[in-house]
């Protein structure tokens, strides 16, 4: 998914309540909403895979939920530069928000995009790349890449973040350690 920043127009700074405010999805980065721009059909289907099976995961060990791109995840006052995220599909293991129409309180523990028409190239590449370093800042533990010109899934752990791991279809992707326990065939993913 790739993204477009949209500046206050008063100037001030963002708070994580404001990308509500606007239509479509969007995150707060650097004390601005940065508004993401949606994906074709194959990606959207993918995405929609991805969901499936880590909900069903969750439910099944009761502990936490799988998120699609239109939830917020609220992460104030990290170190990382991102407020926010809205990633495709997330998993979270934390409890939800006291009032539930609130955006999530904290970091998904499984972040992961889709690559749209869009997300192929350099400057694209290099916007994947920054991506993916704010989740691990903000308290995310791996975060899925899934690519599907290439037909490959590729996860970054926040423990190992300079060796990715790439599978391929035939094989099994994992978000170990989040959530612990879960895999999903590749060509399931892939379709």
């Amino acid at each position: 998914m790739s993204s477009q920043a949209v500046h206050p127009p008063d100037g001030r700074r963002m708070t994580p309540d404001d990308p509500m405010t606007v239509k479509g999805q969007a995150e707060l980065i650097a004390g601005s909403i940065v508004r993401c721009v949606p994906v074709g059909h194959g990606p959207g289907r993918i995405i929609g895979r991805i969901l499936e099976s880590p909900d069903d995961h969750a439910e099944a060990r009761r502990v936490g939920n799988a998120q699609t791109g239109s939830i917020g995840l609220a992460v104030p006052g990290r170190p990382s530069s991102r407020e926010s995220f809205s990633p495709d599909a997330a998993s979270y293991d934390g409890p939800p928000p006291a009032n539930e129409m609130d955006f999530i309180p904290g970091p998904p523990t499984l972040a992961s995009e889709a690559r749209g028409k869009n997300g192929y190239g350099p400057p694209p590449e290099a916007e994947m790349v920054a991506k993916r370093a704010d989740p691990f800042q903000a308290g995310t533990w791996v975060v899925g890449d899934v690519d599907p010109q290439a037909e490959v899934v590729r996860g970054d752990r926040a423990d190992d973040p300079d060796r990715p791991r790439t599978v391929h279809r035939g094989e099994e992707a994992d978000a170990e350690p989040a959530p612990t326990g879960w895999w999903m065939p590749v060509d399931r993913i892939l379709g």
